[in-house]
């Protein structure tokens, strides 16, 4: 596998103690990402250029290219000259059903969305995880968030990546990936998860970001039924979350959050339900 760097040293001018004076730094490093299916470009991501392969998987799950690792065949790592091309080989039935959805997704050019007749379709529809029988208590809720911000290494070196885990009540946090992009961290977690064995219904995803409606629907693809973030989340990520039946708790602050919705799955420390009345 090709060894890429993830951060670069730079220099710097800075102002510190009312003087400026230069100095030296380490900022992430960020390329083109290329996701390639039967040697043709089917996406491109901006990303820090880590954890291919769990990208790789994660990307294809989280875009209902494939429904399980074992679906994809083989993953290779090419550098090029301006970027990285992830050259995906799919199995038979799923290369066949891709190609039918390009296919469909031709269109006029000048169009804004390809093959879309409707804001109806526009609008992926979001997995339930209503039936999820997964409880967190409030100190696992904060021990999650505080276990993620220990374990970001490219984080406390350059201040300026995402990150993502998947935490497991009882084991902590099974699997952490980091990224320039919020939505890049979540799928590099959903690859590393998925191709550890993790099943997505055993536990939470925890996001340093907002939560945006893709984030929710990240989590739901694969089956979690809770979206645990620092950050606040937007009015369409709430709507969405209720309807899929995730719990979304967001604004993490040491022993202070606020949950949005499925307040039920999370028990008070007394071992009262929240939200039950």
């Amino acid at each position: 596998m090709p060894d890429f760097s993830t951060t670069i040293k730079v220099t710097e001018t800075a102002r510190r103690n009312g003087r400026l004076s230069g100095g030296e730094r380490f900022v992430p490093d960020e390329t083109p990402v290329a996701f390639s299916y039967a040697g043709s470009t089917h996406a491109v991501m901006m990303a820090t250029p880590a954890d291919l392969e769990d990208f790789a998987v994660g990307f294809s799950l989280t875009e209902g290219i494939v429904s399980d690792p074992s679906e994809i065949e083989a993953v290779e790592i090419v550098a090029e000259d301006k970027g990285i091309d992830l050259q995906i080989g799919l199995a038979d039935a799923q290369s066949a059903a891709l190609t039918a959805r390009r296919r469909h997704m031709a269109g006029p050019v000048g169009c804004g969305l390809c093959g879309i007749e409707s804001i109806d379709e526009a609008v992926r529809v979001t997995p339930s995880v209503r039936s999820s029988s997964l409880t967190l208590s409030e100190d696992e809720v904060v021990e999650a968030v505080r276990l993620l911000n220990g374990q970001q290494p490219l984080h406390m070196t350059t201040r300026a990546v995402h990150g993502a885990g998947f935490y497991v009540p009882g084991k902590g946090l099974v699997a952490v990936r980091e990224d320039v992009g919020r939505h890049n961290a979540l799928d590099k977690l959903v690859g590393a998860a998925r191709r550890a064995g993790h099943a997505g219904a055993a536990g939470a995803v925890v996001v340093t970001s907002r939560v945006s409606v893709e984030m929710v629907q990240k989590t739901a693809i694969i089956g979690s039924p809770f979206v645990i973030a620092i950050s606040a989340p937007t009015a369409l990520a709430i709507r969405t979350a209720q309807e899929a039946g995730m719990t979304l708790i967001a604004l993490v602050r040491g022993d202070e959050f606020e949950i949005f919705t499925g307040a039920e799955r999370v028990v008070s420390d007394a071992g009262r339900r929240l939200g039950s009345g």
